[in-house]
């Protein structure tokens, strides 16, 4: 199809795409009546751990103005994707990502999708460990097909290997990944663990050191925390499965759920541990109904006694109680930090995530190519849509905030704390599911959030605001304090409830509230914040858990207005 005239790709190319990590798309407000649309495709970036280097950001930078609409996309799983790109230079931009050493394969698709991590560049044990295996889990899971190759590239092998893959070049890992332990997790197939039909649905992973919950670890289907020796040699990891965000309004079937603790996997049986749960979900996810598919619905249907056993049926082995770890604290890492061997590093926001030059507002596409171009610092992709500069000695620190403040970028002590917090999936014009805005009304939103506390004596509160244009959840917006989510044109679902820390889903409060008005729902829930808070350090999404969602809407929650005749046009 992609030898053709047309601008667009039939459904089922457009299912095959996606795990070539593209979508196809349509910018909605330019639709016209019988007039074709005006197609085009996005790609998503396959980033372990979210790292990138600066020949990779200018490569990225050159595509997105030659190719793309002249900007990028920070996301909601450390990496970038790439809007804009016409069918007919899909095939030269994701020729030149292979040979600038970078991948879209798994990027979308029913795989493996992109491995978080926490975004801390620090040098130490723990977080060394974290990022190793975060990269081998990604080659230990990639596609075994050629077909990108074959397609993308007309069967040449590239002159660059993915750029990660030197990090870990002292392992096997297509010798791990074939070991057959003969339990059934490998298959007679050229795909030894996907199989022919790959998995039910998507598949995410997440891995930190213990107490930084920066990735929302819970909301992945594989949650792993490095777990170290007294010596710092690496011990194994705490495993929790079945998280996932992505629902549908009005079908009960359907739900956000927090990851549950499966144990503790010694080091040397990590890969046979992870092999053993991709292959319960293989076999045993629901592949009938596919809003069921994740593998969250097969851990809530067995529960996780059973499912432990299931999965231990594949492992051969009995699986360990989990380690007892410390609170878990939330962290977005922006502003200035330590390394940890004499250099510092440099979180900052990017408001919703869109590396764009804003007129009469921060230069971040400019600015940040010009940073790449005069530093040359390895760079970070973070979970909450941001970026960090890594390896910046001190005598560079004045240097480079000149650069940002000359480009009109604020360091972190610059944003409202709303702001910074804030995270909202892309939605219109481009998705073809948002049923409401998120990423380009998210900063007015934020804006008469501040005004509303302020009014309410509740000025210096910092509150975790979400936003997605659709109930399937980008934005991780049910484990925020407060989220919005886009029920219909116009109008949003209100859920609240999570915890600051990021450990609780939360429950949704009220359904159609209108983006125009939904201070007057929400007043009244400061107001009782304000007066019944535990304490001046109990957070609003503590609040609403403690207090309860159903005692709040009671008292505060207005009755909807009686329906009743429609009025006579005159």
């Amino acid at each position: 199809e992609f030898k053709n005239d047309e601008i667009f790709v039939s459904k089922d190319a457009v299912q095959i795409l996606k795990f070539h990590g593209s979508y196809m798309q349509d910018n909605r407000e330019n639709r016209k009546a019988g007039q074709q649309k005006e197609f085009q495709f996005m790609l998503r970036l396959k980033m372990p751990a979210g790292e990138l280097t600066s020949d990779l950001y200018r490569t990225l930078d050159d595509l997105a103005t030659e190719h793309g609409q002249d900007d990028l996309r920070a996301t909601t799983r450390s990496t970038f994707q790439l809007h804009g790109v016409l069918k007919g230079d899909l095939k030269t931009v994701i020729r030149t990502l292979m040979e600038a050493g970078s991948s879209t394969v798994g990027g979308c698709g029913d795989v493996n999708r992109n491995i978080m991590t926490s975004p801390a560049p620090k040098v130490g044990p723990e977080y060394e460990h974290m990022r190793r295996w975060t990269k081998i889990i990604a080659e230990l899971f990639k596609p075994q097909s050629q077909a990108v190759t074959d397609l993308w590239t007309d069967g040449e092998k590239v002159s660059s290997v993915e750029y990660w893959r030197k990090d870990i070049d002292d392992v096997d890992v297509d010798g791990l990944m074939r070991k057959d332990n003969g339990n059934g997790i490998i298959l007679e197939n050229k795909e030894p663990i996907y199989g022919d039909t790959y998995l039910p649905r998507k598949f995410k992973m997440g891995v930190t050191v213990p107490g930084d919950n920066s990735l929302d670890l819970f909301t992945n289907d594989i949650g792993l925390v490095v777990i170290t020796k007294p010596d710092g040699e690496l011990d194994g990891f705490n495993v929790y499965v079945g998280g996932g965000m992505g629902r549908t309004h009005n079908k009960e079937t359907t739900f956000a759920r927090a990851a549950d603790p499966l144990g503790f996997v010694a080091a040397e049986d990590t890969v046979e541990l992870l092999k053993a749960i991709i292959a319960t979900q293989r076999d045993h996810g629901d592949r009938e109904i596919r809003a069921n598919a994740r593998m969250k619905y097969l851990v809530h249907k067995t529960g996780i006694e059973a499912f432990r056993r299931l999965v231990g049926s594949y492992f051969g082995k009995l699986i360990e109680p989990e380690r007892e770890l410390p609170a878990w604290k939330y962290s977005d890492w922006m502003g200035w930090h330590e390394t940890g061997d004499g250099t510092l590093f440099l979180g900052v926001n990017i408001e919703q995530g869109r590396v764009r030059d804003v007129p009469g507002g921060p230069q971040l596409k400019t600015g940040l190519r010009e940073i790449a171009d005069t530093f040359n610092f390895d760079l970070t992709m973070t979970p909450t849509q941001s970026i960090i500069f890594r390896g910046v000695k001190p005598e560079q620190k004045a240097d480079l905030e000149a650069m940002l403040a000359k480009h009109n970028i604020p360091l972190v002590e610059q944003i409202d704390p709303l702001v910074r917090l804030g995270i909202a999936c892309p939605a219109l014009p481009l998705c073809g599911l948002a049923q409401n805005e998120a990423e380009r009304a998210m900063p007015n939103f934020l804006g008469r959030m501040r005004e509303l506390l302020e009014e309410e004596g509740l000025g210096d509160e910092e509150l975790q605001v979400r936003m997605t244009g659709c109930p399937n959840g980008c934005a991780r917006p049910y484990m925020a304090e407060l989220a919005f989510v886009g029920d219909g044109p116009k109008t949003y679902q209100l859920w609240m409830g999570g915890s600051p820390g990021l450990t609780r889903v939360g429950e949704p409060y009220a359904n159609k509230i209108h983006m125009e008005r939904w201070e007057d729902t929400m007043r009244p829930l400061f107001q009782a914040w304000k007066k019944d808070r535990a304490g001046p350090g109990e957070a609003f999404g503590d609040f609403v858990s403690r207090v309860g969602i159903a005692k709040l809407a009671k008292e505060h929650l207005p009755e909807p207005e009686p329906k009743g005749k429609k009025p006579v046009k005159k």
